[in-house]
């Protein structure tokens, strides 16, 4: 199979889908690798790691696109990208097309065959490719926010940990998946309060074992979601439907019932988000907004400031993915592994993932491989 390595052009994205390594393992498959030039500078791969590696390096995305039967890559294309998708080809990347309907209409028009990364699941209902993302999010969500407390930032002016005599901060998490119990890690490790809510008695029961006895577990539900947000300094929404679009679970009314300078990071804003007052998307380079006094953070790409560490940690999950679709052709594969399957979410022209198809009103059309 030919796969192509396009450099990923969304704002602020340092990422890259392959490490030199996955480059060798798929040549020495027999596979051809074509990489854009400069694919891998912001993860701080060089071009000339790729070469020794067996890739090729095309200078444009246009000859990338043109020649690879799989595109390998990271984020979701974007409207530059459109017309370079095909009949035929596969995508397989992140895609999130639960709250975009843009790219949903894009690629069902293209014809490619969209394997999105956050919907493969296996069995026991984990989502492999999403964890480790999710691990680098949910750690970060607490960095970030305790860095927007600061004054300079329009925060609250409150250090999450506290100082002798004095409270800690608190952060409550609403989701206590991936994204939340990576949070929690670091709020317990800054020594910060920490409140986390989920739906699941189980997973609280599980969240109870692992967690420092000080962190507080709570059913979730609008009175719990209502009272933990009024008294939050930091409010990290982490909610997880895998395909589908996030319900609004903190209400604008809760929002101004925050201390101003308190701040909010949605983790899920890639998948339509968790906080009502979060009405746009930002960036790392101007990653907030100040709205009825509380400071928004809602950057979709969160682990593209981390570039090295996530593209080392995304590879590893993906990899073992892409090289069984480049070995066994994509039908086989699809055929053979139920996890892959789940990740299809666009095939033909039909979208063929129930939770996509739902968010986007269009029909869905399931396949049989």
């Amino acid at each position: 199979m030919i796969i192509g390595i396009p450099k990923e052009i969304k704002a602020q994205e340092n990422r890259v889908a392959v490490l030199p390594s996955g480059v060798m393992s798929f040549t020495e498959a027999g596979h051809t690798v074509y990489a854009e030039k400069n694919a891998g500078v912001g993860s701080g791969f060089s071009d000339e790691e790729y070469v020794r590696a067996g890739a090729v390096i095309l200078d444009t995305p246009r000859e990338v696109y043109a020649a690879a039967e799989m595109i390998y890559k990271v984020k979701e294309p974007i409207a530059p990208e459109y017309p370079y998708l095909r009949e035929g080809q596969i995508l397989f990347a992140y895609l999130h097309l639960a709250p975009d309907t843009e790219q949903t209409r894009a690629l069902v028009k293209s014809g490619v065959t969209g394997i999105a990364y956050e919907t493969v699941q296996l069995g026991d209902g984990s989502l492999p490719l999403l964890a480790p993302m999710s691990e680098v999010a949910g750690r970060m969500s607490v960095q970030v926010g305790a860095y927007l407390l600061q004054k300079i930032n329009n925060g609250s002016g409150v250090l999450l940990g506290g100082v002798t005599g004095v409270e800690p901060g608190h952060v409550v998490i609403i989701g206590g998946g991936a994204v939340g119990l990576n949070a929690a890690k670091m709020a317990v490790g800054l020594g910060a309060r920490v409140t986390i809510l989920d739906l699941s008695m189980a997973r609280l029961t599980y969240l109870n074992d692992i967690l420092p006895a000080g962190v507080v577990t709570l059913a979730s539900n609008g009175y719990n979601i209502a009272k933990s947000v009024s008294e939050a300094d930091l409010l990290i929404g982490a909610v997880l439907l895998p395909g589908e679009k996030t319900g609004k679970l903190v209400t604008e009314q809760m929002i101004k019932t925050m201390r101003p300078g308190s701040v909010v990071v949605d983790v899920d804003i890639d998948q339509g988000g968790c906080i009502e007052t979060i009405d746009r998307l930002t960036n790392h380079e101007n990653p907030y907004f100040i709205k009825h006094g509380v400071v928004h953070y809602s950057v979709p790409n969160m682990p593209g400031a981390v570039p090295r560490t996530s593209t080392f940690a995304l590879s590893n999950a993906t990899m073992p993915y892409a090289l069984y679709l480049a070995n066994l052709g994509l039908e086989k594969a699809l055929r053979e592994s139920p996890p892959l399957l789940c990740g299809l979410n666009v095939y033909k022209g039909k979208i063929t993932n129930k939770a996509v198809a739902r968010a986007q009103g269009l029909e869905y059309e399931p396949v049989e491989f």
